[in-house]
């Protein structure tokens, strides 16, 4: 239990999974009918980009710090809007120093409604984030493996829903494991959108991991990837991958818009790139 996402708060991958988590809660919105999202590995919630860790790292420079208060064209600003306005109302003296983790982007977003349950396992970051949501009667915060709500928090009463999985990939074997919950939550929960994060880096089993993932025979399975420098010279993160189950119909076109967008702008070199594509469902991709 060592990692500890200020280190990384901000960043490029950061800003892919929540502007996605940020589209799936709106088009939930839609519909009258509450909602909960549970965020199974949660973090402390809220992030001080001012702090010696986050200031460490820097990595939200290359990351919100390139699209915050920047020219964004207009169709790709639109799609980000929901996800920019929670991180400006969070600094409302301008510039750039509170970041929302997921916990707090989603209760930014929810209405009266809807119900947020975030899980964490490290004791600190659990009661960091417990604090934050002090008194909040529409969040339940429980300190827990996260693994472990995807069995016994399934489904949500409210029978809609977000479930978002993202994992820190501190151990081996971490792929298979997301693989492996996915198909346990999604036979308690078929109806439910599912959003599930990994990373890209040198030697990572990608391949493997979408044949999984297609084995499942889940529906309709949509993959969203951005990749902003080669991975060649490095043993760390090159870029980052988000897989959404029961996608809104609208997601696969707001993807196309966006994802060329983010590799222009947060790309570190000529390698980057992006990409979205249907594992199972709408467009299969063909086999080799």
């Amino acid at each position: 239990m060592n990692y500890r996402h200020i280190y990384h708060a901000g960043n490029f991958a950061d800003v892919l999974k929540h502007a996605v988590l940020a589209r799936l809660i709106v088009y939930m919105a839609q519909k009258d009918k509450a909602f909960r999202v549970l965020d199974t590995h949660a973090g402390i919630g809220l992030y001080d980009l001012s702090s010696e860790e986050a200031q460490k790292t820097g990595e939200w420079v290359d990351g919100i710090g390139r699209i915050l208060d920047t020219d964004i064209p207009a169709k790709a600003k639109a799609i980000l809007e929901p996800y920019l306005t929670a991180v400006r109302d969070l600094n409302p003296d301008g510039g750039l120093t509170l970041y929302p983790g997921s916990p707090k982007l989603t209760r930014m977003l929810m209405r009266p409604q809807d119900r947020l349950s975030a899980m964490e396992l490290h004791p600190d970051d659990y009661e960091t984030l417990h604090r934050l949501f002090d008194g909040d009667f529409q969040s339940r915060i429980t300190e827990l493996d996260g693994w472990l709500a995807l069995g016994a928090h399934l489904p949500p009463k409210e029978k809609r829903g977000i479930v978002l999985v993202d994992p820190p990939f501190e151990i081996a074997g971490e792929y298979e494991r997301l693989a492996d919950g996915l198909h346990k939550a999604y036979r308690r929960f078929s109806g439910g959108t599912f959003c599930l994060w990994y990373p890209l880096k040198q030697g990572a089993p990608i391949a493997e991991f979408h044949a999984a993932l297609q084995a499942l025979e889940i529906p309709k399975m949509l993959c969203a990837e951005l990749v902003v420098r080669s991975d060649r010279d490095t043993t760390g993160l090159s870029g980052s991958g988000l897989i959404i189950v029961n996608p809104p119909f609208t997601l696969k076109g707001e993807l196309d818009i966006l994802l060329p967008f983010l590799k222009d702008r947060l790309k570190q070199d000529r390698h980057a790139s992006a990409r979205a594509f249907w594992l199972r469902g709408e467009e299969m991709p063909e086999r080799d």
